[in-house]
């Protein structure tokens, strides 16, 4: 898992040179090399860089979240750079500017797709945000250099408290009212409801409100935003406008306290976030219509419901190699063979030594067996951090971010359960595989070699090709013969039925066919995970912080560039380094398009995606 691609966007995948980085012709002299539009630069590079400044200027200046003014500018910014690639010279283009032009007009309607939705998302919140607009004017005024009345800012902020009370009279009279949800995490109706019956808040005649526990923590996180807001225009003026303060002080200090009251009581009383490991699993279920449209414009041809399929499909594999397996520890079955490999823990104190041995294992593989390039200096600079307990709430094994190695291990202010969970949850046949997918030849590489060529290709990472690359590697060192003992065949399955279940749980999350709880369940009965392990996997799958699609991206991204191996290296038009080479330059894009660039295909942009990798 990579958390500095993604996420995070740290990743560069960019041009330049590159140390001890080349293709390089494989063993086999009769192959192919690459196509010559593989190894091109894109001659479209510099409109893309051109809207991603134009992107920037106008985010970063209408830095409101949740405004109509920043909805409107990115719209607006949006439309204009649509009309602008719908006109330029497609055909003129060498392939990969083709392949340029192509993301940049898929991203700008994606861009669009989501405005969309975010501004539904902020409707839902109005009732729960009254003060909001008159706080973003403030500093929208100040942006425009607008003179400042601070007497009247002061008369606008002062009633600010007041709203606040009474909104949570509404909320608590609506808590009463609303009967209790056995399902952690109410994902039904997303919107505020406000009734006058069966009560009124005393002594007015403002409905109840009632909310579920999804709209109360995205209120409540854009509530902390409008105090930022709050405490930036507030700054701006204090101590350099005379009588500001004098005006502005009192109002702004019982306003500020009153919005973070106000979300404290949003995120801990009605939303059940409290900052605990027993904390309920709150998400917010995308939708089958947002589902497919994600789908759409990641280049897949596919249904959420065909891709559940084929995670089913791949799962049911691995429970029968899971079967061979434990027949070969000469135990009963999966799970018995799964208890055996989670007690092959080092003590504490050496899973440093465990990662360590493993990250240069990996690299002699693939070295011995001439698979990828890999420079001496991508091998020289990684190090490994380990994860603090806070930390491990929502990262529970292995990640990868900014030349680390993210080690996940019991520590001693753990409980005791969770310490012996993170213990079994991060034994030695497990890390046989996590090391590689963290480093050599997953992600370490990844980011290496990314950051070299088509840096215009950052706007447009995709989890598809970041955690499918890694994920490939899972699948392809399987074939080649990584585990050397049937325990680490075990370790091997285990993540290959992870990598299928997020498939199964985060698409069904999103279409509202399971609950949180009921995904933690699935990765404890069906793959085996620790309770510890489990919950902290679904709270990061229905956190904001990932889209939709990134969890399910993992196999369905490795799967594409296992088919794209088979299409290539299969039929003798390149050796395996002459491939992960030229897949590595290509940056993380779509795979489909990476494909076309490798198999010289035509590059259709807006045509609706055709590759039906899984057949």
């Amino acid at each position: 898992m990579s958390f500095s691609l993604i996420t995070r966007r740290s990743l560069k995948v960019g041009g330049g040179l590159v140390v001890g980085v080349c293709l390089a012709l494989g063993r086999n002299s009769m192959v192919a090399t690459p196509p010559p539009a593989a190894l091109a630069n894109s001659d479209y590079e510099a409109e893309v860089q051109q809207f991603e400044s134009d992107r920037n200027s106008v985010g970063q200046f209408y830095s409101l979240p949740w405004s109509e003014a920043r909805f409107d500018r990115l719209e607006r910014l949006g439309q204009e750079w649509q009309a602008r690639v719908k006109i330029a010279g497609f055909k003129k283009l060498n392939v990969q500017g083709q392949v340029d032009q192509a993301l940049l007009l898929n991203l700008l309607q994606r861009s669009q797709a989501r405005l969309e939705r975010d501004r539904q998302r902020l409707q839902d919140m109005r009732d729960l945000l009254p003060f909001r607009e008159a706080i973003q004017k403030l500093e929208l005024a100040r942006w425009h250099m607008t003179p400042l009345d601070a007497q009247a800012a002061a008369t606008e902020l002062a009633g600010v408290p007041e709203q606040i009370k009474k909104l949570r009279e509404r909320l608590d009279a609506g808590r009463k009212d609303k009967p209790k949800d056995k399902a952690t995490g109410d994902d039904k109706k997303e919107t505020t409801e406000t009734k006058e019956e069966p009560s009124k808040t005393a002594g007015t005649n403002a409905p109840s409100l009632k909310i579920s526990a999804t709209l109360a923590r995205r209120a409540a996180s854009a509530t902390d935003e409008v105090r930022q807001t709050l405490k930036n225009w507030f700054n701006a003026y204090d101590g350099v406008q005379p009588e500001f303060s004098w005006w502005l002080k009192k109002p702004q200090e019982e306003t500020a306290k009153a919005l973070e009251e106000y979300a404290k009581c949003l995120r801990e009383e009605l939303a059940g976030l409290k900052g605990k490991p027993e904390d309920p699993l709150v998400g917010e279920p995308f939708g089958a219509a947002a589902l497919q449209t994600e789908i759409t414009t990641e280049f897949l041809p596919y249904t959420p419901r065909e891709l559940i399929a084929i995670g089913e499909r791949e799962f049911a594999w691995c429970e029968e190699q899971m079967r061979k397996a434990a027949a070969d520890m000469g135990v009963a079955d999966w799970k018995a063979a799964l208890a055996g490999v989670k007690s092959q823990h080092v003590p504490p104190g050496k899973q440093e030594e465990v990662v360590a041995t493993e990250g240069r294992a990996a690299v002699q593989f693939v070295r011995e067996h001439d698979l990828v390039t890999v420079p001496p200096l991508c091998e020289e600079t990684w190090r490994l951090t380990m994860l603090n307990s806070e930390q491990q709430k929502t990262m529970p094994y292995a990640a990868y971010g900014g030349q680390s190695v993210l080690v996940a291990y019991a520590r001693e202010d753990m409980k005791h359960e969770d310490k012996v969970m993170s213990m079994r949850g991060n034994n030695r046949p497990f890390m046989h595989l996590v090391i590689p997918h963290e480093l050599v030849p997953g992600h370490h590489l990844q980011n290496f070699v990314g950051s070299r060529y088509q840096q215009q290709r950052s706007l447009f990472a995709t989890p598809f090709l970041v955690e499918g690359w890694a994920l490939y590697w899972e699948l392809r060192l399987w074939d080649l013969g990584y585990a050397r003992t049937p325990e680490e065949r075990v370790g091997m399955l285990f993540w290959r039925m992870h990598r299928c279940a997020r498939i199964i749980v985060s698409l069904k999350f999103h279409l509202g066919e399971m609950t949180p709880p009921q995904m933690v369940d699935f990765l404890m009965a069906r793959v085996g995970h620790e309770k510890l392990g489990a919950t902290s996997e679904v709270r990061r799958y229905i956190s904001d912080d990932y889209s939709p699609l990134y969890q399910a991206a993992y196999m369905l991204g490795g799967l594409q560039l296992y088919t794209l191996h088979k299409e290539t290296v299969g039929k003798k038009k390149m050796s395996e380094r002459e491939f992960h080479d030229a897949v590595l330059r290509q940056g993380a894009i779509p795979v489909d398009l990476i494909r076309r660039v490798m198999l010289e295909l035509p590059v259709k942009p807006g045509a609706a995606p055709d590759w039906r990798f899984a057949q």
